[in-house]
């Protein structure tokens, strides 16, 4: 995204306006600027989303439920841990388009296996207070197939990004190099790596 410039925002703006129709070259061309900047304010938002992507943190869940939290107007995700445990995760503002768009997903996805794209957002006035935002849901079905290179990303953060370690718990669980893992051998390899931490 980073090598875009304004001519390529107006080429596929071009394409997407279709030909221009003889004798309407003025109408045309006003729609071609209006989609060029749309176009761009896209672009703009979507390297947001893929930075926002970039720095989240994984985890797989099973989606219980979503619910529109009164106070904040925001989703309120609650999913379930492979390990037993509840944890809520929040979304933007229900009125907000990716807010609103994200709401849905989760509602799509309820009684999945799910993997979590998540970041901190820091609690307005509260300077040392953060609260758990979802960035992303990947649907991985009824039975949890991580791909391979996901799940050793996982383990790999579990170990604060320490590979020797993240190797061992790897080893250790006994999970294979190459296909998808399910959730509870990636649970195994992540409590490995706590335990030897």
């Amino acid at each position: 995204m980073g090598g875009v410039d304004a001519s390529d925002y107006v080429i596929a703006a071009a394409q997407a306006a279709g030909p221009c129709p003889p004798g309407d070259e003025t109408a045309w061309g006003r729609r071609v600027h209006g989609l060029t900047v749309d176009l761009y304010l896209i672009g703009q938002q979507a390297r947001q989303d893929i930075e926002r992507l970039e720095s989240a943190r994984t985890f797989i869940a099973f989606l219980e439920k979503v619910e529109i939290e009164e106070s904040s107007r925001r989703g309120l995700v609650t999913l379930r841990l492979p390990s037993g445990e509840s944890e809520p995760i929040r979304t933007e503002h229900a009125d907000t388009d990716r807010g609103r768009t994200l709401i849905e997903r989760a509602r799509s996805l309820e009684g999945r296996w799910v993997l979590v794209y998540r970041y901190n957002e820091q609690k307005t006035g509260q300077r040392n207070q953060s609260v758990r935002m979802l960035a992303h849901l990947m649907d991985l079905g009824a039975q949890a197939a991580v791909p391979n290179a996901t799940a050793k990303k996982m383990v790999l953060q579990e170990a604060g990004g320490d590979v020797a370690r993240a190797q061992e718990a790897w080893m250790t669980a006994g999970l294979p190099g190459t296909g998808p893992i399910n959730a509870g051998q990636l649970e195994q390899a992540r409590a490995a790596v706590r335990e030897a931490g």
